[in-house]
């Protein structure tokens, strides 16, 4: 889709690819308690649920700062594909030009097939990596429980020396280690947040190369009707992989305001998009 095309939680990418910093974990622990083990495995269970159940759709303000750039973007999701327009720009309205160049993108990629089936392709890619991805987590780290309460279940997860990797995506998310926040109510993921605990080379750094100290932050929280959402992103990581977009970069991303959308076609929320003032 033209500009940024942000998945559904549905893809569950940016939960289980990485996760801030932490006080130092204790190492003591090589083993996972049956308890702490339940909770995880529960919540894996409730999202992969939901990510096939889940078919709402949102709108929402996304506040997206990148080196170098800083936009603020209107986003509206449809049951066919998330269209977004640019509204302010390193804290500034767009230019007549800007907005002109929002409005051209925006109609391209609605008049254009082609573009559209790459755009379902990515998606498709993205839900099985996070599929796959997902369904490894109780078994990639060591978990421990580390409070309750009525709420919430707070879990420490440190890498499994045991679990040995099936792919280049597995051995990234295995070295971390953080801390992971499930509601109660549903066994929904709450937060995911954590750091690499050593540097990751792949194909001699050629391939991937990631520094220790790397940190990710998922928060989530229901949106309205039920429905969680992810609702802030924080990725400080350095390094670069090739595999993967969204690794090796600076990024933090709130999204706020979020409302039912009634937009049910491309052309529905184009046309919602195009008739926003240039400056709401």
């Amino acid at each position: 889709m033209p500009g940024k095309i942000h998945p559904r939680f549905s893809r569950l990418s940016a939960l289980v690819l990485a996760a801030p910093s932490l006080l130092p974990l204790p190492m003591a622990s090589q083993t996972t308690s049956p308890e702490a083990r339940a909770v995880v495995r529960a919540a894996v269970a409730a999202e992969t649920h939901a990510s096939h159940s889940d078919h709402s759709i949102w709108t929402y303000w996304d506040h997206d700062v990148t080196p170098g750039q800083d936009a603020t973007y209107f986003t509206i999701e449809t049951p066919h594909g998330t269209l977004q327009r640019m509204i302010r720009l390193n804290g500034m309205p767009l230019t007549p030009k800007q907005v002109h160049a929002e409005t051209r993108r925006i109609d391209d990629f609605v008049n254009s097939p082609s573009a559209q089936a790459r755009a379902n392709r990515n998606s498709a890619h993205d839900d099985a990596q996070a599929a796959s991805l997902l369904a490894i987590l109780p078994d990639a780290f060591l978990w421990t429980i580390v409070s309750q309460t009525p709420q919430w279940i707070t879990l420490r997860f440190q890498p499994n020396p045991q679990f040995d990797p099936p792919d280049m995506e597995s051995r990234i998310m295995s070295a971390m280690a953080g801390e992971m926040i499930v509601a109660r109510s549903g066994d929904r993921i709450r937060s995911l947040r954590g750091s690499l605990t050593h540097n990751i080379l792949i194909g001699f750094g050629l391939l991937a190369k990631l520094y220790a100290g790397g940190t990710f932050d998922v928060e989530r929280r229901l949106v309205g009707d039920g429905k969680w959402q992810i609702t802030q992103t924080h990725v400080h990581i350095g390094g670069h992989a090739l595999l993967f977009k969204t690794i090796g970069q600076q990024e933090d991303e709130v999204k706020t305001e979020w409302k039912p959308s009634t937009a049910q076609t491309l052309e529905q929320a184009a046309r919602l998009l195009n008739d926003l003032p240039a400056n709401p």
